[in-house]
């Protein structure tokens, strides 16, 4: 298993080794403890999610008040998505950058984001099946969003933005900066000290 920092910080790539023969392939897509020792924190799964989503749909950016937030483990089991993870931490050195990562079943690799941090992705197939291991339940009153389609934030989207599929909600969402004014974000402040709790004591 491989795992490398994005260019968000507490925002990593994992890559599984596949197994594969005529039968096909054997992968060990989720390791609780080489997970906790490489991103050197505790991760508790307390639910896990499925979506299926046509080609072009956009899910999010979505994210949960801080604390406790959600941290997050997505990976495609079926077909492909470009996934981003977008820093919306008011005080983070990197502040309103993103980074992406194509996710899909041939590599069977997997995006791991911690608390504070927004979430998106782009379906690039049909019925393009996303798992999600969250450290939290989904708790409707403190999800928010942000518009994908911010042009200060400026994610490189795959397709034209004509053949996106949003939701309601995703459409009517905020601008980083409309959500920052009326105090939506998370700060920087705040997810430090969540990560401090998150951390195994004694590693560093």
């Amino acid at each position: 298993m491989h795992i490398r920092e994005l260019a968000v910080s507490h925002s990593f790539e994992i890559r599984p080794t596949p197994f594969g023969d005529e039968r096909g392939v054997f992968v060990e897509w989720f390791r609780e403890d080489a997970i906790e020792a490489a991103l050197k924190r505790r991760f508790p799964v307390r639910q896990a999610n499925i979506s299926v989503s046509a080609r072009g749909v956009v899910r999010g950016i979505h994210f949960a008040d801080v604390p406790p937030s959600q941290a997050k483990f997505v990976t495609a089991v079926h077909g492909a998505v470009l996934d981003f993870v977008v820093d919306i931490r008011v005080g983070s050195p990197t502040f309103g950058k993103w980074d992406s990562v194509r996710l899909d079943d041939t590599l069977h690799n997997a995006v791991f984001l911690a608390e504070g941090l927004g979430h998106c992705f782009v379906a690039l197939s049909d019925h393009a099946t996303v798992s999600y291991l969250i450290s939290e339940p989904y708790n409707p009153a403190r999800e928010h969003g942000i518009s994908p389609f911010d042009d200060d934030i400026a994610l490189d989207l795959p397709f034209d933005r004509s053949e996106l599929l949003l939701s309601a909600k995703d459409r009517e969402a905020p601008s980083l900066s409309e959500a920052r004014k009326v105090g939506l974000l998370p700060t920087w402040e705040d997810a430090q000290e969540l990560y401090a709790r998150a951390a195994i004591p004694g590693v560093s």
